[in-house]
């Protein structure tokens, strides 16, 4: 519980602070975001991305607001009853709004009652949250359907070179492949940075909200995935390789770390749903920069770099992505509605020593499809081949990811 004057006095204070703030790159999101639906907008993502300062370009679209940040050291003794209070003294200095900005909601428990019930009374809130299960599945009842769900992800390559001011070309995004899309990274380039996001996703984020005590195994797991970006996982294994008793216990830890944005795992395809839980996934993580800054081999390693980068991309625009082999591999397939409606494959450098395989996985995925055209994307090289009936194309992941 705080005290109404000193809660008064916060709100003064982050909103004189709205004013001094830097409103950053313009976030390529924004653009889908309506502020006038009757429902709550929820902004999620990994930590660090960028979340806040979406909310405050968000702001700007909006004459009059009220904005309250609950991640302020201030507000550690904020109650869900203490809302009542907030809401008099929005009146009070600001007048009346419709619009609720609300950053790092998920710090008060029971936050949602207050939402629900203003809702009711055709309030309208923009809220964000580091933790994607709180902002995703719990929402489901919290808010009983009430509200929609943006993603954010850290910059794609547009948006670093507008931070930037670089031209796109093979250059700029050999740098963007290494460093990523964190913003405070790509400002300051101190690997630190992201070593203790990192720590901080691991022990905030997962052991601290779900009271774990196995921090060095959950540690431990969350490197060992980050170094095998781009490559198969098993439950049973990682069982096996971090000693643990269950392979429930595997599961839960992997969910946290995709509830976290930290990592996100691909199935592959497979029309039986069964078969899609049982096959062995594959594991990719929301940013090069950060598993590069935390594990040395997936910085030497190009083609899984590339590899991820194209997920990355992938994964702001879709939400059911697979990989698909049966004799051959196919390393991305896209499913729309009920329909597979894109395969790629991702090589860093297409030669003769390797085309065969590359292009027989990507012809095998098309003719399971029946797909007429596929896409390898490869570093810097452009490319048309016709096989057996079917166009590839390709592409520099450059200029895909221009599109």
């Amino acid at each position: 519980m705080i005290l109404k004057e000193t809660l008064r006095g916060i709100v003064k204070s982050q909103r004189t602070s709205l004013s001094t703030i830097d409103y950053g790159v313009k976030r390529e999101l924004i653009n889908k975001i309506n502020l006038d639906v009757p429902f709550a907008l929820v902004l999620s993502g990994v930590r660090r991305c960028g979340k806040s300062t979406l909310l405050r370009q968000l702001i700007k679209k909006s004459k009059k607001f009220y904005y309250f940040n609950f991640e302020d050291p201030q507000t550690v003794n904020f109650e869900v009853s203490d809302f009542q209070k907030l809401n008099e003294i929005f009146v009070e200095e600001y007048g009346n709004s419709d619009y609720y900005f609300f950053d790092e909601i998920q710090n008060v428990q029971k936050w949602e009652l207050f939402v629900r019930s203003m809702l009711d009374k055709g309030k309208r809130f923009i809220i964000t949250g580091s933790n994607a299960s709180l902002l995703s599945k719990e929402l489901g009842t919290r808010l009983t359907g009430r509200h929609l769900r943006y993603e954010l992800f850290p910059f794609s390559y547009n948006e670093m070179l507008r931070l930037t001011n670089k031209e796109a070309g093979k250059n700029s995004f050999d740098e963007y492949l290494r460093n990523g899309g964190f913003p405070e990274f790509l400002k300051i380039q101190r690997e630190d940075i992201l070593q203790e996001l990192f720590r901080d996703i691991v022990v905030r984020d997962i052991a601290v909200r779900h009271g774990l005590r196995e921090l060095k195994t959950i540690t431990g797991m969350g490197l060992y995935l980050l170094t095998n970006v781009g490559k198969e996982f098993s439950y049973n294994k990682l069982k096996k390789v971090f000693g643990l008793g269950s392979t429930n216990t595997v599961i839960s830890f992997i969910s946290y770390f995709e509830d976290s944005y930290l990592l996100f795992t691909v199935p592959r395809f497979d029309y039986s749903l069964k078969k899609q839980l049982v096959n062995p996934k594959k594991v990719y993580s929301i940013d090069n920069g950060l598993s590069s800054a935390n594990s040395v081999s997936f910085s030497a390693d190009k083609g899984r770099m590339l590899e991820n980068t194209v997920f990355q991309h992938l994964r702001r625009k879709y939400e059911n992505i697979f990989y698909f082999r049966e004799i051959n591999e196919c390393d991305f397939v896209v499913k729309e509605k009920e329909k597979i409606t894109s395969a790629i494959q991702v090589c860093y450098e297409l030669s003769e020593y390797n085309k065969d395989r590359e292009v027989k996985g990507l012809v095998e995925a098309l003719n399971k499809f029946e797909l007429k055209q596929g896409l390898i994307l490869t570093f810097n090289q452009e490319d048309l081949l016709e096989v057996k009936g079917k166009r590839i194309l390709v592409k520099p992941v450059w200029k895909w990811l221009l599109l």
